[in-house]
């Protein structure tokens, strides 16, 4: 009998018709090892390897693998020579001017300095331009968030602005606006604040240009040809004067008494349109 598989006879039952009993030989496996050395058998390579068959496919798959391509992985002691070797093996153009980038929309002198970066890294191609296209996706997300910020900030500063001036909003706005373009340069007005939003919509900074512009003289900032009308602040100041105690607005027997009445009534008609 074989070192590896030994056949035992063993009665196998006939039917209950033929009331016979047939032989029938069984095989049973041996370590496959058992024939090997002490020393080889103890190798760990052999030890997912549980039959011939799979020792065998193991052997060929191994010498498929003599004479391919292999790049030696550099120790601590190489130098960038040994490293360049290493990614020209693996792909890395020649030159930097080699990277090939979709996108086109990129600072050139950026992008030449960003391959040149690449090139020294050992980038690949595709890593390279994946690189590049990571980037310019970031700067488009955080440039809409920007935008989005700012929108919102010019939004509410003219909801903010409309509630206090009223129907005075655009006469004061044009006033403030003809005054900044004056002496602030539109890149500065432009500016990004540290929230997003744009100096030149700052409600506070909107204001003080209104406040400048009326005490210079409203009408150098305003066009004359336009109607004129007040804050909600300078109707109230307005009404205030006029309904003074003692005031024609209380003496029925004054001249000026129904004129009074209705310039009242005209100033909270339009305090009441805002």
């Amino acid at each position: 009998m074989s070192s590896e598989n030994q056949e035992v006879a063993v009665q196998e039952q006939g039917s209950v018709l033929s009331g016979e009993t047939a032989a029938t030989t069984a095989e049973t496996n041996t370590d496959w090892k058992a024939s090997l050395s002490d020393e080889v058998r103890a190798d760990k390579s052999l030890e997912n390897i549980k039959d011939i068959e799979s020792l065998a496919k193991s052997f060929v798959h191994a010498q498929k693998m003599v004479g391919a391509d292999k790049i030696p992985v550099p120790n601590k002691f190489a130098t960038e020579k040994d490293w360049d070797a290493v990614y020209e093996k693996l792909g890395r153009p020649k030159t930097a001017d080699e990277y090939k980038f979709e996108s086109q929309d990129v600072n050139q002198d950026g992008l030449k300095s960003f391959a040149t970066a690449a090139h020294k890294m050992g980038l690949l191609p595709n890593q390279a331009n994946e690189m590049v296209k990571w980037y310019q996706e970031n700067v488009a997300a955080e440039t809409n968030a920007k935008n989005a910020t700012a929108e919102k900030a010019r939004t509410d500063a003219v909801s903010d602005l409309k509630k206090e001036y009223g129907l005075a909003y655009d006469q004061k706005l044009k006033a403030a606006s003809s005054m900044a373009k004056q002496y602030v340069a539109a890149e500065v007005l432009d500016a990004p604040m540290a929230d997003g939003s744009k100096l030149g919509d700052n409600p506070a900074i909107i204001k003080a240009f209104a406040t400048l512009a009326e005490k210079m003289g409203e009408d150098q900032f305003v066009n004359p040809s336009g109607p004129t009308f007040l804050t909600p602040q300078a109707i109230d100041k307005q009404i205030g004067d006029l309904t003074a105690p003692n005031s024609a607005y209380w003496d029925k027997m004054h001249p000026n008494h129904e004129a009074a009445v209705e310039e009242v009534l005209a100033l909270r008609e339009q305090k009441e349109s805002v």
